[in-house]
C-alpha cells in the first residue's frame, strides 16, 4: 500500500504572487484615498448617506477589479522587463476599466436615488431644480415643467455602449495610476534588494578574505614559537622553556578564542601582544626590551585582531635574534588627526648603532608585512595605509595609518 502523494504548490505560483502584501496595501491605500474624497464631497451636500451608500458599492467593485489587474500583471509580468510589464499593466488596466464601466451600467438600478436637490437660476428667469432623475423648471404664472431622464437600461444599445465607454475612460486613468505606482514600487524594491545583496556579497567576500589572511598568520606564528622552544630545550634552559610554555598556553587560549574576522580594541590587541612578548622575553631575557606608548584616549579604537602579530614577530626574528646586543622594540600609537591614528612598531639597538641591526624584516616566509597590509586594506579600504622601511638612525619601522573607530562593525 503506497502512501498518498501530497500536492505541493507550484514554485512558479509561489514566486509570481510573493509580493501580494505590497499589492494589497497599495490597492487599499488608493481606494481609501478615493473614499476620503468621496466622503468630503458627500457631506457638503444635503443627503450624504445615500451618496456614501452608492459609492461604497462602487468602491467594492473597484477593489475587486484592481485585484484582478494585479493578478494579470503578476501572472504574465513575472521575470519580464519593466517595459514589458508596463505594456501588460496597460492592457490589464484597459480590461479593468471596461469591466468597471460595464458593471456600473448593469447595476445602475440597484443604486438608491439621492434626495439631494440642486437649485439654480437660469438666464431666462426660470428656477431650475435637479433632483435624482428629474429636472423641474418653475416658471412665473405657469405650471412647473417636470422632465424625467430615462434610466440607462431604457436607452438604445448604442447609447448604452457609449455611456459605458465614457465611464470606462474615466476609470482607465485611475487604474493606470495604480499600475504605475505598483510597478514603480516594485522596481524600487528590486533595486534596493539588488543593492543590499551586492553589499552582503561584498561584506561576505571581505570577511572571507580577512579569515584567510588571519589563518595564514597562525601557522607562521606557531612555527616561530616552536622553533624558540626547541632552541631553549636544546641549550638546556628548561626553566625558561617552562615559563615560555605557560605563556604560550595563555597566549593561545586568548588568541584562539577570537573570531578571525572580528575587531578588537587597541587595548585588547596590546594585551595580547604583551603575552607574545613575554614568550620571547623568556628566550631573550638580556637582549629584548619592550616599550609601549598608547594614550588612554586611543585604547578603545578598533582594529583587526592580531594585526600587529606578524610585525612584532619579524621585529624579533630579524632584530633581536640576529643581534648580540640589546634591542628595543617600541609600540607607539598617536593621533594623526581627529579621525585617524598611527600605529608604529620599530626595533633598534638600545645603545645605538646604525649598521649592526638587519633591516630585512619583510623576508622569511613572505607573509609578514604583506599579510598585515592586505588585512588593513580589506578592513578599511583606502582609508588606511601601510608603510615600512629602515630608519635613518638605524633599525626598522612599520607605520600603520587607520581610522579611529570606537564601535564594532555590525
Amino acid at each position: 500500500m503506497t502512501a498518498p502523494m501530497l500536492m505541493m504548490p507550484h514554485p512558479a505560483a509561489r514566486t509570481r504572487f510573493r509580493d501580494w502584501p505590497l499589492a494589497v496595501k497599495s490597492i487599499l491605500g488608493f481606494w481609501l484615498f478615493y473614499a476620503s474624497t468621496v466622503a468630503v464631497r458627500a457631506f457638503l451636500g444635503t443627503d450624504p448617506w445615500t451618496t456614501l451608500e452608492n459609492k461604497l458599492v462602487v468602491i467594492g467593485i473597484g477593489i475587486a477589479v484592481t485585484c484582478l489587474i494585479y493578478v494579470i500583471i503578476a501572472a504574465f509580468g513575472e521575470g519580464r522587463s519593466i517595459r514589458r510589464q508596463a505594456v501588460i499593466a496597460g492592457v490589464a488596466s484597459l480590461i479593468g476599466a471596461l469591466a468597471m464601466g460595464g458593471t456600473l451600467i448593469l447595476i445602475e438600478d440597484m443604486m438608491r436615488e439621492s434626495r439631494e436637490e440642486f437649485r439654480f437660476q437660469a438666464r431666462e428667469g426660470f428656477t431650475v431644480i435637479e433632483k435624482g432623475q428629474q429636472i423641474r423648471v418653475e416658471r412665473t404664472a405657469q405650471e412647473p415643467l417636470v422632465l424625467t431622464f430615462p434610466k440607462v437600461h431604457e436607452l438604445d444599445p448604442m447609447k448604452r455602449f457609449r455611456y459605458a465607454l465614457d465611464l470606462s475612460v474615466t476609470w482607465l486613468f485611475f487604474f493606470l495610476a495604480w499600475s504605475a505606482f505598483y510597478l514603480a514600487t516594485q522596481a524600487q524594491k528590486e533595486a534596493l534588494g539588488a543593492q543590499r545583496r551586492l553589499a552582503d556579497a561584498e561584506s561576505a567576500a571581505q570577511a572571507a578574505q580577512v579569515r584567510a589572511l588571519r589563518y595564514q598568520v597562525n601557522p607562521h606564528f606557531l612555527f616561530n614559537t616552536l622553533n624558540s622552544l626547541s632552541s631553549l630545550v636544546m641549550t638546556g634552559r628548561t626553566d625558561r622553556a617552562e615559563t615560555m610554555l605557560l605563556a604560550l598556553s595563555t597566549f593561545f587560549r586568548s588568541s584562539l578564542s577570537l573570531d578571525p574576522s572580528a575587531d578588537v580594541t587597541l587595548a585588547e590587541e596590546i594585551d595580547l601582544q604583551r603575552l607574545y612578548l613575554d614568550i620571547e622575553m623568556a628566550r631573550f631575557p638580556d637582549r629584548l626590551n619592550v616599550e609601549i606608548d598608547v594614550p588612554q584616549e586611543l585604547e578603545q579604537a578598533r582594529l583587526p585582531a592580531m594585526l600587529l602579530q606578524p610585525i612584532i614577530e619579524n621585529a624579533i626574528k630579524y632584530g633581536v635574534s640576529k643581534s648580540r646586543k640589546a634591542v628595543v622594540i617600541r609600540i607607539e600609537a598617536r593621533h594623526l588627526d581627529n579621525q585617524r591614528m598611527v600605529l608604529e612598531i620599530s626595533n633598534k639597538l638600545k645603545h645605538g648603532g646604525k649598521d649592526e641591526l638587519p633591516a630585512a624584516t619583510h623576508e622569511g616566509t613572505g607573509l609578514g608585512l604583506a599579510n598585515v597590509c592586505q588585512r588593513l586594506e580589506a578592513r578599511f579600504g583606502s582609508r588606511a595605509s601601510c608603510r615600512f622601511g629602515p630608519m635613518t638612525g638605524g633599525g626598522f619601522k612599520v607605520s600603520l595609518t587607520m581610522p579611529v573607530e570606537a564601535h564594532a562593525r555590525n
